[in-house]
Formats: C-alpha cells, structure tokens, sequence
C-alpha cells in the first residue's frame, strides 16, 4: 500500500494528464508556494491560476510522470510534458524534477527544476540556442510568463 501523500502526487499529475487543473489545485493548500524557472515564484491563488492558464491554453499535450516517492513531509516525481508552444509553434519536450513539501494531506510547497536553457532552445529555436544562457533573456521570460499570469488572471476576475 503506497503512502497518502503518494497517492496525492499521482492524483496531481493524472489529473494533469487529463487536463483536469480543478482537481489538480484541490492537491494545494491555500498558502502553496510554486517555484520553476519559467515563473519564478509564486504564491497561493498565483499557483492555482497558473495551473489553470497552462491547462487551458495546452496544444498537442501529453505527460507521463514516474519515480513518484513521498513521505509524511515530503516528495519528489520526474514527469515529462509534451506539447506546442503557442507563441512559435514549435515542439517541446521538458523533462522535470519536482519537489514536494506536505502539510495536513495538502502540497504546500511545489519547487520543480529543468533546463531552461533547453527549453529555450526547443521552445525558441536559433534565438533560444543563441541567447537562452544568458541570466538577461533568463529574467526577460520571465518576466514574460509572469505578464500572462498577469493577464490571464485580470481576465478571470472579469468574467
């Protein structure tokens, strides 16, 4: 019999393979903290909404996750995403560590590391390959991500 907070690591990522973000943010705690390159950091209903943008705007997506181990405090699972990248339609393979913190049967803290510079180079093609080391262009996507989050955010409060 596989552990609780286990069972919560693989309910996160099936529910993210069927694109589910509703029960994919039932797996948080209300104050989660988030953390990957893309995003940088973010906190509580950030998080939440974050899942539910790159949910909503997935094209050609697939993940498979594995290596999933937990205990009373914490976890880790490597997963993989497949999908385009709607900006230039290029395809993406980014392959993640994750890394979970447990609180009260809920993740209250979620770090996930890749390669952004890869990601930058499959994501970006020549212009990713080129400058996508760079701490400069690093910060720019940032930034980047964190202006959709922004959007997408104002758009669900109008709605």
């Amino acid at each position: 019999m596989s552990h609780p907070n286990t069972e919560l690591i693989e309910r996160f990522y099936t529910a993210f393979q069927q694109r589910d973000a509703e029960t994919m943010v039932a797996c948080y705690a209300d104050d989660v903290v988030f953390s990957d390159p893309a995003f940088g950091e973010l906190v509580g209903d950030e998080v939440r909404d974050m899942w539910r943008m790159l949910v909503k705007h997935a094209q050609d997506f697939t993940l498979s996750f594995s290596d999933v181990e937990a205990d009373d405090h914490s976890g880790r699972a490597q997963w993989v995403a497949r999908y385009r990248f709607v900006q230039t339609g290029r395809d993406v393979v980014n392959r993640i560590d994750a890394r979970f913190v447990f609180r009260d049967g809920l993740i209250v803290e979620h770090r996930d590391r890749f390669d952004l510079w890869l990601w930058m180079r499959q994501a970006m093609g020549v212009r990713g390959t080129l400058f996508g080391w760079s701490p400069f262009v690093q910060r720019m996507l940032r930034q980047q991500a964190r202006r959709g989050l922004l959007h997408y955010r104002g758009q669900l409060k109008r709605d």
